[in-house]
């Protein structure tokens, strides 16, 4: 990470020339600027810089949108002011001579944008911090990697094409061989840009990946999360290869995104884990009783798209029950570790998710557990796939229904927030409901 000094000193040396501004948007895509270093330094260091509200209120394909209160034809599409976080301030060694800073939004008087994802983690941050409490979290986000480039798969319409492995690769040192150039690259360049890198592996699906990097501050496990989505793709295309994250690209295994997340008092202190009996505190099995019983109404945060919902079938690894237990991948919910190390992992959001959402309606989920003094849930043991617990919502419509439908989500996260991402979900179905899929037209081209 960089200070301002260093980079002031950087861009005499004529070692930095330019600087992105950038923000996380609702789908958890770095949106921002290039400027140009020295302007950077001269003007936008003290005034920061602007953008179209319209920023956080478009679908995946920036088409502009109705039924967002913040940003619409009527309200004339007017700025939101981007304010650097510089704590954030990184170099990013994989573009020439280039640094980045990650910003916070507000409106023109200074008010915070209550809706944009980073504000929406931080108020839940805050809310631990009232109670006493710090969040720690990691992120294990999974990719497909392919020897097409992103041109060649636009123009295979994103099917048929050729992953950098054939077969299974899961742990295997000679299927990650294979594309070790990239893996490498991508791991350097993300130390570099000041992520705490832990190591790469093969996973299931044919061309299947995922780097892993050190638990941190959520804040900054979300920073680091979007920065390193976003570069991958950009090491991807300088390799003449593409990924992608989405939870399921084909009938294989999908990308996920396993949170793993632990409390600990504002001290440092311990707050899940009781060293002198060596087990779990109550207070740790009234998060996780928390987190089970908000899973239902925050899944559209964990799992935001039409596709992310293709992920959750029986015996796949990904979670189709609210359920948790220890170390068992069945679960939903998944217990791992003691004393230092007690965490848990939610195993629902895929690798399309917006880590800011996810994070926030994880600690969201666990403090209601807190606040209301909740029961312990007995631990599924065995196959949670065949316990009979409740599910996980099947579809983006029936989790759209229960996240604006949910007390505890409006009483949390706000109602502007609530209503915010209803209606993305909203835009999301309407567009999925007029498309006419490949499926379809396989069976009923001449068939029919």
């Amino acid at each position: 990470m960089l200070t301002l000094d260093r980079l002031r000193h950087l861009v005499a040396e004529g070692d930095v020339d330019t600087v992105v501004m950038a923000f996380t948007d609702m789908q958890g895509r770095l949106q921002g600027k290039r400027l140009h270093a020295q302007y950077f330094l001269d003007v936008a260091l003290e005034a920061g810089t602007e953008g179209c509200n319209y920023l956080l209120a478009v679908d995946v394909d920036m088409n502009t949108v109705d039924g967002y209160a913040i940003s619409s034809w009527e309200r004339g599409y007017g700025d939101m002011e981007w304010v650097p976080d510089w704590r954030t301030l990184r170099l990013l060694t994989h573009l020439p001579a280039t640094a980045m800073v990650q910003c916070d939004l507000v409106w023109l008087d200074h008010s915070p944008v209550v809706e944009s994802p980073r504000a929406i983690l931080q108020a839940q941050i805050d809310r631990a911090a009232a109670l006493g409490f710090t969040a720690h979290a990691g992120t294990e986000l999974e990719f497909i990697a392919f020897e097409d480039t992103y041109e060649a798969a636009h123009d295979a319409n994103y099917q048929r094409l050729r992953g950098v492995n054939q077969y299974n690769v899961d742990y295997s040192v000679l299927g990650t061989t294979r594309v070790e150039p990239l893996l490498r690259d991508i791991r350097n360049h993300m130390y570099a840009a000041g992520m705490d890198v832990e190591g790469a592996k093969g996973e299931c699906n044919f061309g299947q990946h995922e780097i892993g990097f050190l638990y941190n501050d959520v804040l900054v496990s979300a920073d680091n999360h979007v920065v390193y989505k976003n570069a991958a793709k950009e090491i991807a295309a300088q390799h003449g290869k593409s990924i992608t994250f989405m939870a399921k690209y084909d009938a294989r295994e999908g990308n996920s995104c396993h949170i793993h997340l632990s409390l600990r008092g504002t001290d440092g202190g311990l707050v899940f884990w009781d060293e002198e009996t060596n087990t779990r505190t109550p207070l740790y099995d009234q998060f996780v009783a928390g987190l089970l019983a908000t899973a239902r109404d925050f899944t559209l945060l964990y799992a935001p798209n039409v596709n992310s919902y293709k992920r959750f079938a029986d015996a796949s690894f990904a979670p189709t029950s609210v359920a948790w237990g220890i170390d068992n991948r069945t679960c939903s919910i998944r217990l791992v570790g003691s004393g230092k190390s007690a965490r848990l992992e939610n195993r629902i959001p895929g690798g399309d998710v917006n880590p800011y959402l996810a994070l926030a309606a994880m600690i969201a989920g666990g403090l209601h557990g807190i606040e209301q003094e909740l029961d312990p849930v007995p631990e599924t043991e065995g196959n949670a796939y065949t316990s009979g617990a409740d599910r996980v919502p099947r579809t983006l419509a029936e989790a759209r229904a229960a996240f604006a439908d949910s007390k505890v989500a409006r009483s949390c996260l706000g109602d502007a927030v609530v209503d915010h991402y209803t209606n993305m979900a909203d835009v999301e179905l309407r567009a999925f409901e007029a498309a006419v899929t490949d499926w379809e037209l396989r069976r009923g081209f001449e068939r029919l």
